[in-house]
């Protein structure tokens, strides 16, 4: 066996409040989170989405104390699989590569063949796969890969998602449980798993499994619990018009309360480590719509971050990862005949769904136009009058 490595893959996050606006840009810029007919609008509509949003995410930012942990939880985590290996026989090399700031994906490769790493394991720190996540990170490895010789001698494999994994499971109802154990009466608590939202076409149109393995993930955690809490599962951060997967968080608590439940505890399922959607979405947001909906306790279960029973089953997983055949980026971003990712969908006349979906896109090009004619205060509308 040669030099061995693992990159671990996540979404990164701004560091500073001057970080904020082009992480955004960066965000956006991804065609997987806002998906266009044209491939030129998206970077003019991610600058001035990232322009219109930053001032208010600087202010989340800034509750949470001017930052996102993001960059020291995962390199915490690298350090802690690193070490877990070394005790389990594997001397690997742990990288960490962020799809939207430093260090990027990008950084993290030009390590990897610095250090002529022979054999990678890469490894998404989403534990479900989504089009917009692991999906968009693998894709543009897959891009990376394809153009640049050097990375071609790589003997690689990719891990898809892990979110059935035992060790992780264990890992999520000890957290869970640990918090129950506090409560004055742990049996009567309702359990509240939130996870981050997708748009709902992704899994309609294009078969993102994301919502299938968010809800196979609850039921299996609930069952490695094994307590008799009701629980309910409901999605976050939804962005923009479009319809997302429901029930949506901020409905869902209200809802809670009016049925009556008085205790809260929530779960972030689909986050292993604690940034501005835990933080801030839940712990600050969530917890005052809670406080007003008339529930007396809201309590949150703490992110996996270095939690010893999950480095323990990260550091399996790249064993395992090293001993079974490869799985290649092609196998993943396109895991099955109904999951689309790119080239999107041609267009068909009549009242079929692809119709109304360009239908969409061409009002959103339109909506788009306005705007933009509203802050730069120039185009044709001006031109005849009209703005």
């Amino acid at each position: 066996m040669g030099r061995v490595g693992v990159l671990l893959l996540n979404l990164g996050g701004p560091e500073q409040l001057e970080d904020v606006r082009p992480f955004l840009y960066n965000l956006f810029s991804d065609p997987e989170i806002i998906r266009l007919p044209f491939t030129w609008l998206q970077k003019p509509l991610a600058w001035m989405i990232a322009t219109m949003r930053h001032t208010k995410s600087q202010e989340n930012y800034k509750e949470i104390g001017g930052g996102s942990p993001l960059r020291r939880i995962t390199e915490e985590q690298a350090v802690a699989l690193e070490e877990k290996l070394g005790e389990k026989g594997n001397n690997a090399q742990v990288y960490v590569g962020m799809r939207y700031w430093h260090p990027f994906t990008e950084e993290a490769l030009a390590k990897i063949k610095r250090d002529r790493i022979d054999e990678l394991v890469i490894l998404p720190l989403y534990p479900q796969f989504s089009i917009s996540t692991s999906g968009s990170s693998f894709r543009l490895l897959e891009r990376i890969w394809e153009d640049d010789p050097e990375l071609q001698k790589i003997d690689y494999t990719v891990v898809p998602s892990w979110y059935q994994r035992s060790g992780y499971l264990q890992a999520m109802a000890q957290l869970i449980a640990q918090e129950l154990d506090h409560c004055p009466n742990p049996d009567q608590v309702h359990i509240f798993f939130s996870a981050h939202g997708v748009p709902l076409k992704y899994v309609e149109e294009a078969g993102d499994p994301y919502q299938a393995e968010i809800e196979r993930c609850t039921e299996l955690i609930m069952k490695t619990l094994n307590r008799p809490n009701p629980h309910t599962l409901a999605y976050q951060s939804r962005v923009g018009p479009v319809e997302w997967l429901k029930p949506y968080t901020e409905e869902a608590i209200p809802e809670l309360a009016q049925q009556g439940v008085e205790d809260l505890l929530v779960v972030p399922i689909s986050f292993v480590s604690e940034h501005i959607e835990t933080l801030q979405e839940i712990d600050m947001e969530y917890r005052e719509l809670a406080e007003e909906s008339g529930i007396k306790n809201f309590y949150r279960v703490p992110a996996l971050n270095t939690h010893p029973v999950f480095i323990n089953d990260l550091a399996d997983m790249v064993v395992e990862a090293l001993e079974s055949p490869s799985v290649h980026f092609s196998e993943v971003v396109r895991p099955s005949k109904r999951v689309k990712m790119y080239p999107q969908e041609r267009w068909e006349w009549g009242m079929t769904t692809a119709a109304e979906v360009w239908n969409g896109r061409l009002a959103m090009i339109g909506i788009v136009a306005v705007i933009v004619e509203l802050i730069t205060g120039q185009g044709p509308l001006h031109f005849i009058g009209l703005l």
